[in-house]
């Protein structure tokens, strides 16, 4: 998992509309899961999800024409995390959350790219997160701005 998170907040940040994470990835197998979370960080250390959302490497592209990729190819995934209004409490961080699984909340993937719910071999897939110029991985975070 990898896990970023803001330094304490200094004053109240609002989060509304849709939040979507956009991943540039490779992974060893032909068909794996990529999901991620927005979490609200208490300054107890308390964290609470706020949305989250999976994207399913064979339906990058489409729900109706799933396509195996090449392993340790980059592609480009879009985690759509939904709606949500929040405001994030001064005190607080802001936290991202990049997984591979979140079973049970998610459909675990066996990363074999066989029939899904038909397979009864696992492959472990190694996974590789890019962010950098060329692949420029990032959270689109819609920030309201408000009135002091």
């Amino acid at each position: 998992m990898l896990v970023y998170t803001t330094s304490v907040l200094k004053s109240d940040t609002e989060v509304t509309g849709p939040v979507v994470i956009k991943l540039f990835a490779a992974s060893s197998a032909v068909d794996t899961d990529f999901t991620g979370k927005l979490v609200d960080v208490w300054p107890d250390g308390k964290a609470y999800n706020v949305v989250d959302g999976v994207v399913r490497a064979r339906y990058r592209n489409s729900i109706s024409k799933p396509e195996l990729i090449e392993p340790d190819n980059i592609y480009e995934y879009t985690i759509d995390l939904r709606y949500t209004s929040i405001v994030f409490k001064a005190g607080h961080r802001i936290r991202v959350e990049i997984s591979s699984s979140n079973f049970a909340r998610w459909d675990r993937n066996l990363n074999t790219g066989k029939p899904i719910g038909r397979d009864t071999e696992i492959k472990v897939a190694l996974q590789t997160i890019f962010h950098n110029r060329q692949f420029p991985s990032h959270i689109i975070l819609p920030i309201i701005p408000r009135e002091a």
